[in-house]
């Protein structure tokens, strides 16, 4: 990967600089408010909630809800349909009989997905309206306000999900990690002022200071480890004839990385948390003893947080390893058309019960690598009260992402080099023909 190859790969960079050009309309759009807010009250408002719930809704929309811009819900609301339409696909028969229908039933499960996101975001600005009104910070309370705001924030997280789709298919990486990616990315510049200036005021001392930048550097390090650690399954290629040439018996290796679903599973536990407390936040003082009781006991390092936090990430990193990242059936059939197979196993269903069990007991340090990264940042987060961004969820996704969009740019590198070769192969082989058409 360098400069020069980056230059001549055109395709690359239009890719590249779309991509730049839908994250910086996402980020001018964190700052276009909801029409009939009280910014100054506001402000106070999420500068005494900053601690709280409403410093992790801040990180994963980027700094838009404590602006009240009109992605102020973010992406969350796709991501939460996203996981009940994967959930039903795995458990309901006319889903499953969908997906199993190629690109149609893929394209039809996604016209759900959107058709729930609309649901949901409707559901949560309705209430999140309700919940500025309640809290006093909006101008001019009543139904025009709800219903502007309704529509507003539900037409601005629409728009962000087709910004992702767009980035996934015309651009580099995956949108939908971008869009989360680039939100905590913007803001972690203001949270590390935030930072030294409690170390300046005498908040925390140098000695907390200097522990939690080992403690980010050493979460970054054994993320990249781990993201990159692999199980390699051997598998054995027979000697074959195709026409009149003869291939002798190969090798090859299956890599299967110990984190199959790379930054998914954390997002998701963190929407599901997001998801009944999005409301709430804003109505603290106004709302009754159950939502006082979920916040009492969900918020940010409280002991049930960070046991559904960790129940809900063991539970997505099975889910999307077995129904999406690594699919053990496509994998053994695959391998069976190629008439590959693992010494020792036969080919079809003994191959993908073997994969099956490889797989699972991957995923016991898997799951368990993704929990502590997550989990023990947060405890000594919340314990001494640094910024969100310095948390295990926000670094992980940080490394993950910029780790993915990497491995995808030296991809379309490679792809354009090889391109080359063939173009000059291609080119050779003209001059060659037409020299020898002369000789003749």
């Amino acid at each position: 990967m360098s400069w020069g190859a980056l230059g001549k790969a055109t395709e690359l960079r239009q890719r590249i600089f779309f991509t730049l050009g839908l994250l910086i309309v996402y980020r001018l759009g964190t700052y276009i408010p909801v029409p009939g807010i009280d910014a100054l009250a506001l402000k106070e408002f999420m500068d005494q909630a900053a601690a709280g719930l409403g410093g992790i809704l801040n990180m994963f929309t980027g700094g838009a809800i404590s602006r009240m811009g009109i992605f102020a819900l973010g992406i969350m609301p796709y991501i939460s349909a996203s996981i009940i339409v994967q959930l039903m696909t795995a458990m309901y028969g006319p889903l499953m009989q969908l997906k199993k229908e190629g690109e149609q039933g893929r394209k039809k499960i996604n016209q759900y997905t959107r058709y729930l996101t609309v649901f949901l975001a409707t559901f949560q600005a309705y209430g999140l309206s309700v919940s500025l009104e309640a809290g006093e910070l909006v101008t001019d309370p009543g139904w025009f306000f709800r219903a502007s705001a309704v529509i507003t924030i539900v037409g601005g997280t629409m728009f962000l999900m087709w910004l992702g789709e767009q980035i996934t298919a015309r651009g580099i990486g995956n949108g939908i990690s971008l869009i989360i990616f680039v939100g905590i990315i913007a803001e972690v510049p203001a949270a590390l002022a935030q930072f030294f200036e409690s170390g300046r005021s005498g908040a925390l001392s140098p000695a907390v200071i200097v522990g939690v930048m080992i403690m980010v550097v050493a979460v970054i390090a054994f993320v990249v480890f781990m993201e990159r650690a692999l199980r390699k399954i051997h598998v054995q290629y027979p000697r074959r004839q195709v026409g009149m040439k003869v291939f002798d018996a190969g090798k090859s290796e299956l890599p299967i990385k110990v984190n199959p679903a790379g930054v998914i599973p954390a997002i998701f536990a963190s929407s599901l948390l997001l998801l009944p407390t999005t409301i709430s936040t804003f109505s603290e003082s106004q709302s009754g003893p159950i939502m006082s009781t979920i916040l009492a006991y969900f918020g940010p390092g409280q002991p049930l947080y960070l046991l559904f936090f960790t129940l809900m990430i063991v539970f997505f990193a099975y889910f999307y390893t077995a129904n999406v990242s690594f699919k053990t059936d496509d994998v053994a059939e695959n391998l069976k058309k190629q008439n590959g197979f693992i010494p020792g196993i036969r080919p079809g269903k003994k191959t993908e019960e073997y994969l099956d069990y490889v797989v699972a007991r991957i995923l016991v340090l898997g799951s368990a690598y993704l929990a502590a990264v997550c989990l023990l940042p947060e405890i000594l987060r919340s314990q001494l009260a640094i910024p969100f961004y310095f948390g295990g969820t926000s670094v992980l996704i940080i490394v993950s992402v910029s780790m993915d969009t990497v491995n995808q740019i030296q991809s379309h590198l490679l792809a354009h080099q090889y391109e080359g070769l063939i173009e000059k192969s291609q080119l050779r082989g003209k001059r060659r023909g037409k020299k020898g058409t002369a000789r003749r």
